[in-house]
């Protein structure tokens, strides 16, 4: 086994650190055993610096500031304090470079909570495809907001419809859509568990449209899955929120709305019809 190398004795350390410190910088530049000491700290944190995604000798720079100052001089242990500020060094210039932005920025509590810069094609998906930012509709005609109801004298107004309700009253639009009972049961209960067990709707969207099983089971691709998840769910655009379309048809059902109204709109119809798979396609379900 090898023997410890003399840099490693705390005590070596502290003299090398304090006769170079008051021999002045130039002992940096020309004395022998300060650049033995570069070389060593360089091989020593080369690692550290390969897992920040950097080059050793930007870890042997921080290494050589820290050695200058007087807390690492009169340290018991000089290599425990110039790893810590490495490391910190490191991990904070390994966040400056994602954030694109300067490692003093990092240090602040402004942006601990951001996550690296990405190009928008980095990811399999198109941000374009999800993100209500990028969202545009040409057609506004289905947008509006359903027609007030009319109150008749002595009538009382209906009641909220129960969850259960709902959704049975949505597989049996989905039929009637041209849907395989199956089918529709099982997507319109996979959305209503997922929306129950994420809480909000942008959340079960996104989980629903990267999850590929449910996809597979009904044998449907992937631009119908989305479509029937706009339409059961609705878009999560604010500019739609108080819309027919932003609502989506489980909400419109739990208000009340009957299927028929729903499903008279051309654009929700349409949607769910062309969505649906085949009754052999949907046998296994």
């Amino acid at each position: 086994m090898s023997s410890p190398h003399p840099f490693e004795d705390p005590q070596t350390m502290r003299l090398l650190l304090v006769y170079l410190h008051y021999e002045g910088d130039g002992a940096w530049e020309c004395d022998p055993d300060a650049a033995e000491l570069i070389a060593y700290a360089t091989a020593k944190y080369a690692s550290l610096a390969i897992k920040h995604h950097l080059e050793p000798a930007e870890a042997a720079a921080a290494a050589w500031d820290v050695m200058r100052t007087r807390a690492a001089r009169i340290a018991g242990d000089p290599w425990a304090v110039i790893t810590h500020s490495v490391a910190l060094h490191l991990y904070y210039e390994e966040r400056a470079r994602g954030l694109l932005c300067g490692a003093d920025q990092v240090r602040t509590d402004g942006v601990v909570d951001f996550h690296d810069a990405e190009r928008i094609n980095a990811h399999e998906a198109s941000l374009a495809d999800y993100h209500p930012v990028f969202w545009s509709y040409d057609d506004v005609s289905d947008f509006e907001d359903p027609p007030p109801r009319v109150q008749v004298d002595g009538q009382v107004p209906a009641e909220p419809t129960n969850a259960f309700f709902a959704l049975d009253a949505a597989v049996t639009a989905f039929v009637e859509s041209g849907w395989p009972e199956p089918a529709a049961r099982l997507a319109l209960e996979c959305i209503a568990a997922r929306l129950i067990n994420t809480g909000s709707k942008y959340a079960a969207f996104e989980s629903l449209r990267r999850d590929r099983s449910i996809r597979l089971q009904l044998d449907i691709d992937q631009d119908s899955w989305v479509r029937v998840l706009h339409a059961v769910l609705g878009h999560e655009n604010p500019n739609l929120e108080r819309t027919a379309v932003g609502r989506g048809i489980l909400q419109r059902l739990l208000i009340g709305e009957q299927t028929a109204e729903i499903f008279g709109s051309s654009a929700v119809a349409s949607a769910i019809a062309a969505s649906a798979p085949s009754e052999t396609e949907a046998a296994h379900v």
